[in-house]
């Protein structure tokens, strides 16, 4: 199939990940899968995530990638992929504004992070990470970025070889990897998050530093 995009060390795919494979090449798996929540927006732009009425589409590829090493994010409300090894969790204070139920008196400020199968390196730390979000005004233009300082601090973490990511979303493992000097396939669903990561890879700027 032809790439989406490409240049030295990165490729993207326009396409469902479950039909275009080339990401199943890859070394390691760092990923940010529709979570099964039904997630949209609360932003003027409703902006919604493909395949997230259930856990099936995540559940799939991670069947298809077997037992490679993978990060994989998720959320406490739906099970863990069953060959989770660690958990690792996203500490988003500092950020702006918190999710969950606006209910509860107390708000959502943490991620949850799965981490699967061998070859993880680097020194042991605390499985804590904490990384704020940003203001909306700097944010991309998806649902639910991830921040690229957060990617890059578990892509360190990662074994050598190519990276996958086969729900690319906003580019920020994409973009990391790259930061990084890593090799990364990414697959994206929706073509306007394809262009997001094309503009954000094309700015020829390594924005490690803090964008989101």
């Amino acid at each position: 199939m032809k790439p989406y995009y490409q240049d030295d060390l990165v490729t993207l795919f326009h396409g469902d990940c479950l039909e275009v494979t080339e990401w199943l090449e890859a070394d390691v798996l760092v990923t940010d899968p529709p979570y099964g929540v039904s997630y949209s927006s609360g932003r003027r732009k409703q902006l919604k995530i493909a395949g997230d009425n259930d856990l099936n589409v995540r559940d799939a590829a991670l069947s298809l990638w077997g037992q490679k090493p993978a990060i994989v994010f998720g959320t406490w409300k739906k099970p863990r992929p069953e060959q989770t090894r660690q958990l690792v969790v996203w500490d988003k204070r500092g950020g702006a504004g918190y999710s969950g139920d606006l209910k509860m008196p107390w708000a959502d400020i943490t991620e949850e992070i799965y981490i699967l199968g061998d070859g993880w390196k680097g020194p042991r730390v605390a499985g804590i990470y904490s990384v704020p979000t940003l203001p909306p005004a700097n944010r991309p233009d998806h649902p639910t970025p991830k921040p690229v300082p957060l990617m890059g601090k578990l892509i360190e973490h990662c074994p050598d070889g190519v990276i996958a990511d086969p729900f690319a979303g906003s580019g920020a493992t994409l973009v990391a990897a790259r930061d990084l000097g890593r090799k990364v396939i990414g697959v994206e669903y929706e073509e306007q998050y394809c262009e997001l990561i094309v503009q954000r890879l094309s700015q020829q700027v390594f924005d490690f530093g803090g964008l989101e």
